[in-house]
């Protein structure tokens, strides 16, 4: 059953909780990184949180941030989306999992599609074909409703 975090204090505190059930060290400024993204509503790339940081710490550098977003993803919390190069929150942040997203190219919204069906029908497929999956990565670009409404 997958439990999704309303708002960005209840996601960072659910990333919290999984930390401390995992013995992670989720530092102030890999807790600050996770805030921004939940709080951004939307994919961010990771420059833009380098410019948020800057403007609160002065002297956060390329390297710090980019720390951040690895132990991040590593532990499933972000998602990076490759075709854009940005990262959003995970939906589900105390479970691993692969999740296809639909990406707005007008809004640049995206929204996580919570099946796991479709996972499962890429590792049957990989299966088949005597393929052995390292990672999965699904993103599918088009136009949101709300964009369409417009």
């Amino acid at each position: 059953m997958h439990h999704h975090h309303e708002g960005p204090k209840e996601f960072v505190a659910a990333v919290e909780h999984a930390s401390e059930e995992r013995g992670l060290r989720l530092t102030p400024l890999r807790k600050e990184v996770l805030e921004l993204i939940a709080a951004a509503g939307k994919p961010v790339k990771a420059y833009d949180l380098l410019d948020h940081l800057r403007e609160r710490h002065g002297n956060a550098a390329p390297p710090t941030v980019y720390r951040a977003l690895d132990f991040l993803l590593e532990h499933g919390f972000i998602h990076k989306l490759e075709s854009i190069n940005a990262f959003v929150s995970c939906h589900h942040p105390a479970e691993a999992h692969q999740v296809p997203f639909l990406i707005c190219d007008v809004c640049s919204s995206a929204q996580e599609v919570c099946d796991e069906r479709v996972a499962e029908l890429i590792e049957a497929q990989a299966k088949a074909f005597g393929f052995r999956p390292q990672a999965q990565t699904l993103e599918v670009h088009g136009i949101c409703k709300n964009c369409l409404k417009a």
